[in-house]
């Protein structure tokens, strides 16, 4: 699964930008903008772009995750941009521990819970939609403006923007979305939970319960956003090579299950 790694910053064409420009300004190069954005025909003309257009950038470094920063442009808000990556402008203003989430200035780069998935050939919207349980309209919007997007056509090498799963109060981070995944694997993400009390549990395909409810305390109890960190260890060996692991809190008024974030996995 060709998980793009490294840092991405998704950017907004100024007038009189250049992709010569945009690569000095940013570290990277032509062709890398090129490729990673499909400016190419039949998408457009050799380099073509066009002021209000988002580019996708891979930043200069060696990290081994997938990690994408947003930079403000003119006009954005936290909601906007939060609504584009699937997520609460409460989790992004945690998420880049911002004092006032109504402060954020032009130019200004913000983490966003998303990854970069590279289009491999065969590839559909749909079948990517599936393997990283992101809905075709979830990543329709975290796409939006990009000249080399289309839910038609994907072009080898286009490099996709995809949110984490994620509710209005849980994201998670890992185990990646279609990622395959052993007893002894990390889980990780962030929460705002009452008691800072998260819960889990993961179940195959099969509807066998490979681990059974357990919980996770989170770094700080709401109203704040805090990171939670586990091993999964399986109570039963997986009786299908697909699952979903489940993370969620409870109602501390009747028990109820409340925000519920699946992740899609793999054994």
């Amino acid at each position: 699964m060709p998980i793009s790694p490294g840092t991405h910053l998704m950017v907004t064409v100024l007038p009189g930008d250049t992709l010569y420009a945009i690569a000095n300004r940013y570290g990277t190069n032509v062709p890398a903008i090129t490729q990673a954005n499909a400016l190419y025909p039949p998408v457009t003309d050799p380099g073509l772009i066009y002021p209000g257009q988002l580019l996708l950038l891979r930043l200069p470094g060696m990290s081994q995750t997938s990690a994408v920063l947003y930079q403000v442009a003119q006009g954005d808000n936290l909601f906007r941009i939060g609504e584009r990556f699937s997520a609460g402008a409460d989790m992004l203003a945690s998420l880049n521990q911002l004092q006032d989430p109504n402060l954020i200035r032009v130019g200004q780069q913000l983490f966003v819970p998303a990854f970069v998935y590279e289009v491999a050939p065969g590839d559909t919207f749909y079948g990517i939609s599936r393997r990283f349980g992101a809905s075709m309209s979830e990543l329709a919007r975290a796409n939006r403006g990009r000249p080399g997007w289309s839910p038609d056509v994907l072009y080898p090498g286009f490099q996709l923007a995809v949110p984490y799963p994620s509710s209005t109060n849980i994201a998670v981070f890992e185990p990646m979305p279609g990622a395959t995944i052993a007893s002894g694997q990390q889980l990780s993400g962030v929460a705002r939970a009452f008691e800072a009390n998260v819960l889990y549990q993961l179940r195959d395909a099969s509807g066998r319960s490979v681990i059974p409810e357990r919980f996770v305390t989170a770094a700080e109890g709401a109203p704040a956003f805090g990171r939670f960190n586990a091993e999964l260890r399986f109570a039963q060996t997986p009786a299908a090579r697909t699952g979903t692991l489940l993370v969620y809190t409870r109602s501390a008024r009747d028990g109820s299950i409340q925000d519920m974030v699946e992740v899609p996995v793999r054994f």
